[in-house]
This record gives C-alpha cells, sequence and structure tokens, in this order.
C-alpha cells in the first residue's frame, strides 16, 4: 500500500506507524497530520477513499468526521465566549428562554458543554427535515424533558449536544448564524481550511471518501473493544446509550454519509473535512487561541482540570470541559491540559499545550473502539514521542 505526503525530518516513525496501519490493522483509507509549535510535521494520506470502485485517497479528499466534529463546535464556541457572548455559569434559559420547559430553567452553559444537563435523548422523532429547520428543530428542543436533574449524570450527548450548541451559537450571536456558520467565517476562513459543519453542495462528490459502516449487531462481536455494558445497551432500544445514538433513526452510521444528512447542520455527528484541517485548528488552539482571538480567560477555562465521571451512555470513566474530552485513566491521550474530541469507528482530533501539539486521524472504516482506536493510537503515540524528541524541528 503505497502512503503519500511527508513528515518532517525526526517524525519518520509517525509515517512507519501510519504504513503498519494498512500493512497489519486493517486500514483501507486514512489521513494523518499534525503541527507542533505552529508548524506543519506530518501530512499523510493513503489507501482506498473507495475501495468498491478503486478509488484511491488523494490529497484533498474529505471524510465525515462523526464525532470529532464536537471538537470543531466546541472551538466556535470557544471563540464566542472570547468575545463575551455568553457565560460559562449563566442559565442556557437566559439566551434562549423557550428552554425553561420541561425543568430545562436551570441548566447552565458549563453543564451542558459537560453532557450534564440530561438531554443526551431527544423523544421527537427527527430526520433530514427537521434537521434543515433549525426554528422548528429549537422548538422540539426546548419541550425535551431531561432524563436526570441538571448536573445529577454526566451521560454522553451523542448527537444532541450539537443541536443545543448550534441553538445557543444562534441566540447569542448577533449576526444569529448558526454554528456551521460562524465556523466557516470566523475559524476556516481566517485558518484557510477545508472542514464543513453542513457540507455545501459546491463540493463535488468525487472528494468524498466512503464511510465503511457496521450493523449494531456488530457491537456484540467486539466486546474486548468496546465496554461490554455499553455494547449490551446498544441492543435495547428503551436505553440511554441506544436512545442517544438512535435518533434520527439510521440503518447504520454510514448513513450519516449520505447527501441528505451530510447537507445539514449535526455539530455533534456530521463535520465533513480533512485531517490536515482538523489538525490546524488544534494547533491554534494548542498556542493559546489567540490567532482565533481566544484570549487567556476562556483558555484557562478549556484547559482546567476536568473531573472524570462514569458515564451514563458510553459506560466508561470519562471527563469532559467546554464540549472537550479531557485525558482520564480511560484514555490518557495527552498531558493533563490537553483537549479534544474522538469520533465513531476511530477519527481523533486535539490539541496539547504542553508540548504545542495539534494532531488528527481520519479514516473510512469505522472500527469499535470508543477511545484509542489502536490505529489512531498507533500514530498519536508515535507523534507525542517524536515531538518530545525533536525540540526543535524543521517544518515541512
Amino acid at each position: 500500500m503505497r502512503v503519500h505526503g511527508e513528515v518532517a525530518p525526526g517524525y519518520e516513525a509517525v509515517r512507519r506507524a501510519f504504513e503498519e496501519n494498512f500493512e497489519r490493522r486493517g486500514e483501507i483509507g486514512a489521513a494523518c497530520a499534525a503541527f507542533v509549535r505552529g508548524e506543519k510535521v506530518v501530512d499523510l494520506w493513503g489507501g482506498d477513499r473507495d475501495p468498491q470502485q478503486g478509488l484511491p485517497w488523494e490529497e484533498d479528499t474529505l471524510v465525515v468526521v462523526f464525532s470529532t466534529t464536537k471538537g470543531m463546535a466546541a472551538t466556535a464556541l470557544a471563540v464566542a465566549h472570547a468575545r463575551k457572548l455568553f457565560d460559562l455559569d449563566e442559565r442556557v434559559s437566559t439566551y434562549w428562554p423557550e428552554l425553561a420547559q420541561n425543568g430545562k430553567s436551570e441548566i447552565t452553559v458549563r453543564q451542558l458543554l459537560a453532557h450534564q444537563a440530561g438531554l443526551c435523548c431527544i423523544d421527537e422523532p427527527l430526520d433530514a427535515s427537521v434537521l434543515a429547520d433549525l426554528d422548528r428543530l429549537a422548538a422540539i428542543l426546548a419541550k425535551q424533558k431531561p432524563a436526570w436533574a441538571p448536573g445529577q449524570e454526566q451521560a454522553y450527548h451523542s448527537i444532541s449536544l450539537g443541536f443545543y450548541e448550534n441553538e445557543l451559537m444562534r441566540r447569542v450571536d448577533p449576526k444569529k448564524r448558526s454554528i456551521g456558520r460562524f465556523f466557516q467565517d470566523e475559524i476556516a476562513t481566517p485558518l484557510g481550511i477545508d472542514f464543513h459543519i453542513g457540507l455545501p453542495s459546491s463540493v463535488p462528490a468525487n472528494r468524498l471518501a466512503a464511510i465503511q459502516g457496521f450493523r449494531r449487531i456488530d457491537l456484540l462481536f467486539h466486546l474486548r473493544s468496546l465496554p461490554p455494558r455499553f455494547a449490551l445497551a446498544m441492543m435495547n432500544p428503551r436505553s440511554h446509550s441506544a436512545r442517544s445514538l438512535g435518533n434520527p433513526k439510521l440503518t447504520g452510521p454510514e448513513q450519516i454519509d449520505t447527501p441528505e444528512y451530510r447537507a445539514v447542520e449535526m455539530p455533534a455527528s456530521n463535520g465533513v473535512g480533512s485531517a490536515r484541517a482538523i489538525a490546524r485548528v488544534y494547533s491554534a488552539m494548542a498556542q493559546g487561541g489567540a490567532e482565533l482571538g481566544i484570549g487567556e480567560d476562556t483558555f484557562r477555562e478549556i484547559t482546567a482540570p476536568a473531573t472524570p465521571k462514569r458515564d451514563r451512555v458510553l459506560h466508561l470513566e470519562t471527563a469532559f470541559g467546554f464540549g472537550f474530552l479531557r485525558p482520564t485513566s480511560s484514555s490518557e491521550f495527552g498531558s493533563s491540559r490537553a483537549f479534544g474530541t474522538p469520533g465513531a469507528g476511530g477519527s481523533f482530533g486535539f490539541a496539547d499545550p504542553e508540548i504545542g501539539l495539534g494532531f488528527a486521524y481520519v479514516m473510512n472504516r469505522m472500527g469499535f473502539h470508543i477511545v484509542d482506536d489502536p490505529r489512531e493510537r498507533a500514530l498519536r503515540d508515535a507523534v507525542r514521542a517524536c515531538a518530545r524528541q525533536n525540540a526543535t524541528t524543521r517544518p515541512l
């Protein structure tokens, strides 16, 4: 399998790990990128973007990254916070009064972004037509009753988080932009990157990698990769795990990789972009976010310690803050100040301010790890080791 791209001197181990993913770990098509202290040191891609048609992964290939999107949405909110458009400890209903229905009046922005709002499930059925109408969706969200009192439990808002974030952004932004529009205007365009929350029709289909998904029943055959209680809960349609991931009702996760779902904004789950773009955003964030107008107060909130909790949806110990996953014993992906988000199937992007690292890995064959997919971990560990060994690096 031929691998394309470059690594900076001293980062050859990352290229070897990338090649081994194809040779030993069943990779089909993927890309990996990393920046250290603002300089690009890894930019690799290879394999097939569509194995059925034999189409190669190209330098400009884009792919759906599932919950890795959450980190891009969180970055948009960080920019808004730095502009003092909202306060983390203010009630969401202060900005969005209709949300106060059915026991949600006291939910704070901080609780929402830490997956502690009790809104991991949405009762009313959603589909692409509903998601395309943000006013209609907002009315549905406002009526939802929390599963728990705010702050009582942590439960991963797998898909719902992005919808609530999106409406919050529309309420606080003076221009009333959605997160997708805000991200394009304030992050993607200034950084010159290719990442979309809501894919525009101008992006040709031949640039997209085809997701290779799985059936829900397949989870039971990968109990060594998944928390067993999570896999079993996914078989019960009434469980919080199944409900959190099951609305919209899809035939499989790969259905998000269809024109109707790529076109709508699902800021927690349907971003489309490249590893290079995600790593570039995290590179800016790893250096404090000043390039995006993020000040010390906001960056301090992002990197503040987050308390690990047993998650009622993932059945795994996790810690969240400001919309980002933080390192815990379940996934030690960086220093104590690192932050990022993994995506279903194995994609991952994160920043580690301690070594100035912005990293991203994307792929089209979905694996079965919630965190620490072996393909991603091999690359991430190699990048971190090389960054520590090469204090001064000649960039690409």
